[in-house]
């Protein structure tokens, strides 16, 4: 009792509930971005889509869930088990781990809303996010067959082509905070609304917007799936929960770009109204702030959801001209013109 008393014990069992709360908070968000994803294309194809499980068909996730566990669990024979088997189970390490920098809000009491408040969060993001790739490759490459080893090299070459764009878009905005802490970028932030830095970094907005489309394979960057060429790509020979991980991967990964975007470009969890751009002092206000956290997510969720119903697929060449002759150009010119601006004002 003593120990939970003390400053380290509350500081422990503050931090364990965070975790517990965003993770669970996370989970539930997948779970719903993909009934919400059904009801858009339902809505823009002229039906109804799901409404029969629970109300307003609101239980339909957790039944899919109980039928992914329960559907037939079949490994071929061909694939190379061990990597077969360990590329799924790390589909959701990188979302999950990343969502230790978000800062979801100002802070509860005296404990700031962030589990690990990093000097270097933006450099701890990237390197998680890089990792995602690895589940995709090795998922090619374990199941031993020519659609899935396709989409694995797919993927490789188009992460490589958009994290360097997606690195560079975010340069500006760190010469312009000069710190790589995101809560230092939600500070910078707050103010009027032109303060946010989708206003004095567009274009850098922009690439960011579309690197996270290709990051987390959704169309009109879905080259590693491409069902009318790859048949489903790297993830064919998997079935049951090992079929649900890739597809929680992915949904996970959404809901990490979308709140990096809010955090770096849309002032988190601020609003430039009623001093909602200021710490919560109340335990109301720090609740408020987690709720303007979520809907500026779920309003970048929708637009994924909205792109991929609405935008055909890039062809290849299509994909890779974009990121290496387009992007990537427009990415350093964006970086050199802050910078040529920062020094003219200094």
């Amino acid at each position: 009792m003593d120990w939970a008393r003390s400053p380290l014990g509350q500081f422990t069992l503050f931090t364990a509930v965070k975790v517990f709360v965003a993770f669970n908070l996370m989970m539930t968000m997948v779970a719903y971005i993909v009934l919400a994803e059904r009801r858009v294309c339902a809505f823009m194809q002229d039906r109804i889509g799901p409404n029969r499980v629970g109300p307003l068909g609101l239980l339909q996730p957790a039944a899919d869930g109980i039928k992914a566990f329960f559907k037939e669990e079949f490994t071929p024979a061909h694939v190379r088990k061990i990597y077969f088997i360990l590329a799924p189970a790390i589909a959701l390490m990188p979302a999950i781990l990343n969502l230790a920098v978000i800062p979801f809000g100002s802070r509860i009491g005296n404990q700031p809303m962030v589990m690990a408040n990093l000097n270097v969060g933006i450099l701890y993001t990237f390197g998680m996010v890089s990792l995602g790739v690895y589940s995709i490759v090795l998922a090619g490459y374990a199941s031993n067959s020519k659609f899935p080893f396709l989409g694995g090299i797919r993927s490789s070459a188009q992460l490589i082509s958009y994290e360097i764009s997606m690195g560079m878009s975010v340069i500006p905005v760190f010469l312009l905070v000069g710190s790589l802490n995101l809560n230092d970028v939600i500070t910078y932030q707050t103010g009027p609304w032109w303060h946010w830095l989708v206003f004095k970094q567009p274009l850098a907005f922009a690439i960011f917007l579309a690197a996270a489309f290709a990051e987390t394979n959704r169309t009109p960057f879905d080259l590693p799936e491409a069902e009318q060429e790859l048949a489903g790509g790297y993830n064919i020979e998997y079935s049951s929960i090992k079929f649900a991980l890739f597809f929680m991967g992915e949904y996970a990964n959404m809901v990490l770009a979308s709140a990096m975007m809010v955090t770096l470009f849309f002032g988190g969890w601020t609003l430039p109204w009623f001093g909602l751009d200021q710490p919560a002092a109340t335990l109301g206000g720090g609740i408020l702030h987690i709720v303007i956290f979520l809907a500026k997510v779920s309003l970048f969720l929708l637009l994924f959801i909205w792109v991929r119903w609405m935008w055909p697929r890039f062809r290849y060449d299509q994909l890779m001209d974009l990121g290496w002759c387009r992007f990537l150009p427009l990415a350093l010119a964006n970086i050199m013109v802050t910078a040529v601006w920062l020094w003219l004002r200094s």
